[in-house]
């Protein structure tokens, strides 16, 4: 059987990628290990947070899914840092665990050029370092022009609680055995990673009297542009809020040795920003207690999940350190917490595309390239989807810069830094994160998704108003102008305003911090919908700042100009420090730009990169 792309894996990264190339045309397969867990949430029960919720956003507007399945089976959403600044303001959203996978299969099984196999890939067809194709757990050979890896974490997966080790997946089903040995034999380095994820109590055994609830937003939100809300402000399930004891923390450290991180069960490292609970309490041993939340899974089922509590305990001791919670006191456990390792790829051996540079028309996305959390597998699988699409298709790849998308960031990260540890996005990683908001992710990447092809003509036209009205109403507010006459100067002094002493357009006035473009309409009519206003108003109000974080990436871009020349021999670049020299040897950097971010090279080595190139007439 021949397809034109394989993906292998039904997660989120597998579903982005498939959906992506099947809608891009090419006759697709997605094999998965367990129909039944496509798209399944195995740890937190949540969509988006700071960072993740932008990358949602950016999937969306680039024209995948993600944005607008959990639009479909949200049970409570949030926005989150509404006090602080745009640029770290982000949806988060409690998905439904029943609702969101079935969403997402019936999208899947609907979707034109999409098949989708109940198998274990174990093994690749390769030739002359180009892959064509997948060899199935039974032998069965199927032949296709490019492969999209995105394993999470079944390659050769251990769950691990106390010293107790059962080789299986999240769920307890079968784990790919052989893969991530052949990936080895043909020369790609692995490396062993570890997460986990916290235990699931009873609803019905919870004392929520001793919790704060947590209720969503009285406002309703959406992650897709196109989405009206599709759910009911007063239908929102509550979460609620606890903290860790003395005694929780009594527990823990008497009983350190048995978790399988601290008595040396583990193999893999861990996720620093998401540790375990055991892991910060020893990290963190000023801290009295540590925050957790009681989510719900589902409104078919009443687990919940406690939140910031994951660890690697025997079950006997998860039981004592749960009881010991407030309101957990006589807590039912209907399922233990428990570590899981898997195998790895070390992304440095990946391409800005995902493509692999060992073998040709070898795609990998999620967590087999060191990430953590399903925007991050999302957001790298709809790429994967993508430029697997326009490899078979002899197209250039299409590749995110820093300053165009939280998901440029981490895979920049991934293939010029690496990474030893679960990555996980933050916006501290993003340098140009002003210009990477929540609420403008349409207006930075909805152009690419239409000309990829991944939008359609409906939502670009929408698009296009709503850019035409952002510009309607900026020409407005710069062509009217309000003068200090005495009624306007006492209106400015009762909304604690300054007064003024010389007429002022109203677009230079709503840069006052206390002025909001519904206190202009106190002159003008205002007619526009709330997301253009809402976008008129940060762009005025932070239009300096914005305008300086442009001036700093076009001095990246630049740079992004340099093109490396692939053959180039380092070894004949005098000068260059030894670090240097094997980083770039290893990693084979395309831009001077990319170079420059390369841990271990530095601003000389750049310099002595450059007047090479220079010299040899290659820049």
């Amino acid at each position: 059987m021949q397809y034109d792309i394989i993906v292998v894996g039904g997660g989120h990264a597998g579903c982005e990628a498939s959906l992506a190339s099947a809608r891009l045309g090419n006759k697709t397969l997605l094999v998965t290990g367990n129909i039944n867990n496509i798209a399944d949430m195995p740890c937190n029960p949540s969509i988006g947070g700071p960072a993740k919720g932008i990358i949602v956003r950016e999937i969306d507007a680039l024209g995948g899914e993600m944005a607008n399945n959990i639009d479909h089976s949200c049970i409570q959403v949030k926005m989150l840092n509404t006090k602080k600044g745009p640029a770290v303001r982000a949806l988060r959203a409690q998905g439904d665990k029943i609702t969101y996978p079935k969403a997402m299969l019936k999208t899947i099984r609907k979707q034109e050029n999409l098949n989708v196999l109940e198998s274990l890939v174990e093994d690749l067809i390769i030739e002359n370092s180009i892959v064509k194709g997948v060899v199935l757990e039974n032998g069965e050979k199927i032949e296709a022009q490019a492969v999209i890896l995105t394993t999470g974490t079944y390659l050769k997966a251990v769950i691990l609680r106390g010293d107790k080790k059962t080789t299986s997946g999240p769920h307890g089903e079968k784990t790919s055995k052989f893969l991530s040995q052949r990936l080895k034999e043909y020369g790609f380095n692995i490396q062993r990673l570890k997460t986990g994820t916290p235990p699931r109590i009873a609803k019905n055994s919870i004392d929520y009297t001793k919790t704060n609830i947590e209720p969503g937003d009285n406002e309703p939100h959406t992650f897709s542009f196109t989405n009206i809300p599709l759910y009911k402000v007063e239908d929102q399930v509550p979460c609620h809020l606890i903290y860790t004891t003395p005694e929780t923390h009594k527990i823990i450290m008497e009983n350190l040795e048995k978790s399988s991180m601290y008595g040396g069960y583990v193999e893999g490292i861990g996720p620093r920003y998401c540790p375990s609970i055991e892991d910060k309490v020893v990290r963190f041993k000023d801290k009295e207690r540590h925050q957790l939340f009681l989510e719900p899974e589902s409104l078919y089922y009443d687990d919940i999940y406690i939140q910031g509590f994951s660890t690697s305990m025997p079950e006997k001791i998860q039981d004592l350190m749960v009881h010991s919670l407030p309101g957990l006191e006589n807590a039912n456990i209907l399922k233990y917490a428990y570590a899981i390792e898997y195998d790895a790829l070390d992304p440095l051996q990946l391409k800005q595309s995902l493509e692999t540079k060992i073998i040709e028309n070898l795609f990998t996305a999620g967590q087999i390239n060191g990430t953590s959390g399903y925007e991050e597998a999302a957001g790298q699988g709809l790429i994967a989807g993508i430029n697997a699409s326009r490899k078979i298709h002899k197209q250039e790849p299409f590749v995110l810069k820093r300053n165009e998308a939280y998901i440029g960031v981490l895979i920049d990260d991934l293939v010029t830094k690496g990474t030893k540890e679960p990555y996980r996005m933050l916006t501290s990683r993003a340098e140009y994160r002003l210009l990477l908001r929540h609420d403008n992710a349409d207006l930075r990447l909805r152009e690419y998704g239409y000309d990829i092809g991944l939008i359609s003509e409906e939502k670009y036209q929408r698009f296009l108003k709503k850019k035409g009205e952002i510009q309607k109403l900026t020409d407005l507010l710069k062509s009217n102008k309000i003068n200090p006459t005495e009624e306007n100067n006492k209106y400015l002094e009762r909304i604690n305003s300054t007064r003024l002493l010389d007429g002022i357009t109203l677009y230079e006035l709503l840069k006052r911090p206390e002025i909001t473009i519904e206190i202009l309409k106190h002159w003008i009519n205002i007619d526009f919908s709330k997301e253009v206003m809402e976008q008129v108003e940060i762009q005025d109000k932070y239009e300096g700042y914005i305008n300086k974080a442009n001036r700093e990436a076009e001095k990246m871009l630049d740079l992004e100009k340099l093109k490396i020349p692939e053959n180039i021999n380092y070894e004949n670049i005098q000068n260059l420090a030894s670090e240097a020299r094997q980083k770039l040897c290893s990693i084979k950097p395309t831009t001077i730009a990319q170079a420059s971010r390369i841990s271990g090279v530095n601003p000389s080595d750049i310099s002595i990169l450059m007047v090479y190139l220079k010299k040899e007439k290659r820049i």
